[in-house]
């Protein structure tokens, strides 16, 4: 199946963090607060899946406050934390939803991410992730992790599903 035809049917967009949503890199403040540094450009192409009614779902391993922020601030719909089976939490929104695999898109960067990836009908990565993962992955992007990638990978989605025109026109007239 042609990328834009896999792009074309996403109807639900799974991410983890750590490497996508971000660079990778976890910094601590002199009081043990862990920082994160996430990309305005990804945080705006998640609000314009809403547009589209593209539900989202952040999926991570870790329990952060930081990410529950950053959830809240661009509208994803499910936020799941301190996650083992990234596998369950996929099946567990594909029967929420009753949607197919084909209508999911999931976007990780080392193997946890992978029992999601595998069976998703998009799964795209980024440049700097795991052999493992980038053997799964439909797309890599060109953008690194924190620094656009996930905006990318809207892009793609929207564009294919021709409707990139319709929502950027609210700013562009």
């Amino acid at each position: 199946m042609l990328l834009d035809e896999r792009a074309s049917k996403i109807r639900l967009f799974i991410m983890d963090v750590d490497g996508v949503l971000t660079d990778g890199r976890i910094i601590y403040d002199n009081f043990g607060d862990e920082l994160k540094f996430f990309d305005v450009h990804d945080g705006l192409g998640l609000a314009l899946l809403s547009y589209a009614d593209i539900k989202t779902a952040i999926v991570t391993a870790k329990k952060s406050k930081i990410v529950k922020r950053r959830a809240k601030e661009t509208g994803i719909t499910h936020l799941f934390m301190n996650v083992a089976d990234k596998g369950k939490v996929y099946y567990d929104l594909l029967k929420k939803y009753n949607i197919g695999h084909e209508n999911i898109c999931c976007m990780g960067d080392d193997i946890i991410d992978a029992p999601m990836m595998k069976k998703a009908g998009l799964a795209v990565t980024v440049p700097n992730a795991v052999a493992e993962v980038k053997q799964i992955a439909h797309y890599v992007t060109q953008r690194p992790g924190g620094k656009g990638a996930v905006r990318e990978a809207v892009e793609l989605i929207l564009k294919s599903q021709q409707k990139w025109e319709d929502i950027t026109r609210r700013w562009l007239g």
